[in-house]
């Protein structure tokens, strides 16, 4: 098992401390009627920023659900200017760079699992180098195509790990509502891989776990269950409501134990931060969200741009659609 650097842990607190400020602008952005509904990123930084220092961005490819895009900008600036035209509702944010291995962020709950699988199976049909992470939360785990995606990553021994976001409310129902079992890693067992359960708030032991996943992957020992237990700082999303039934007295005691505090003080004991750094990664974290909020508002739209990314070879139906949205563009 390979711990993470000093320099590796601060990269991974920058990119949390980035991705909640930007969270914050997101969510004034869509209180402002500026993009569509989003869901906060709060609590769940340090999996995902840790995940993705963990992994090689010119090998790995992460498939989102709809928390992660802020904090997977180690992946390159185009994740952040194309999540910004998703939100504001531009076809081209459906889309990265083939040259970015982040696929668009998914609303429907775990059918980017089977994607992550079938992705991960073709890698080693064509002997290509690499892994896949798929990202997915607890509600998620109770889908069908979870349990079918597991159950064939594992006849497959696919290089795939299958990474939940546990924060304990699948929108408005609790954990415990949703399973008897005392932990969600331990469906691994049925699946024939390999189960683990790591705190999501601590960076370090997520790189270490997901290090571990992606070596036991490229030496052909299949998949793996990571199950980051971590807490929902905030609302679902911007449509919701937490306080209707999120008990206090669990949020405070989760907001003790906030992921980026935690890292934090680790290294400003070892003096590589302080309020000084912090403010300047925030600066530099707001300057780029406003840039790629007006780079998105700016981008030209095409009638026909609806029809764009759906198949790579649009159907006849399809054709014919496209002539139509151009035609009413002429008129």
């Amino acid at each position: 098992m390979t711990r993470p650097s000093d320099d590796q842990l601060l990269a991974v607190l920058v990119d949390m401390v980035a991705a909640r400020t930007q969270a914050r602008r997101l969510w004034n952005l869509q209180r402002q009627g500026r993009i569509g509904t989003v869901a906060p990123i709060d609590g769940h930084e340090a999996t995902v920023a840790a995940t993705a220092h963990a992994l090689d961005p010119s090998q790995d490819w992460i498939l989102p659900q709809y928390r992660e895009p802020l904090a997977l900008q180690r992946y390159g600036p185009e994740v952040l200017d194309h999540y910004m035209l998703y939100n504001v509702g531009h076809p081209d944010g459906s889309r990265l760079p083939e040259s970015v291995r982040v696929a668009p962020l998914q609303i429907s709950l775990a059918t980017q699992i089977p994607h992550a699988v079938g992705l991960a199976w073709g890698m080693t049909l064509q002997d290509e180098a690499g892994v896949v992470v798929v990202f997915f939360g607890d509600g998620s785990s109770s889908e069908g195509d979870f349990h079918e995606a597991a159950n064939l990553a594992g006849v497959l021994r696919a290089p795939v790990i299958l990474l939940c976001m546990n924060n304990q409310w699948a929108i408005s129902t609790p954990l415990h509502q949703q399973t008897a079992a005392a932990s969600l890693a331990d469906r691994a067992v049925g699946y024939g891989i390999n189960g683990v359960t790591v705190d999501g708030n601590d960076a370090a032991a997520v790189f270490d776990a997901v290090d571990e996943a992606r070596k036991r992957a490229l030496a052909g020992q299949g998949p793996t269950l990571i199950e980051a237990c971590v807490y929902r700082l905030g609302a679902h999303t911007t449509a919701d409501d937490p306080t209707r039934y999120v008990p206090p007295e669990d949020l405070e005691a989760a907001r003790r134990d906030d992921p980026i505090e935690r890292l934090e003080k680790h290294l400003v004991e070892l003096g590589l931060w302080d309020d000084e750094i912090r403010s300047a990664v925030e600066t530099q974290a707001l300057s780029r969200i406003d840039e790629a909020t007006d780079a998105a508002e700016a981008h030209p739209l095409r009638a026909e741009a609806l029809m764009d990314h759906c198949l790579s070879v649009d159907s006849p139906r399809m054709a014919r659609q496209r002539l139509a949205l151009l035609s009413e563009a002429e008129l």
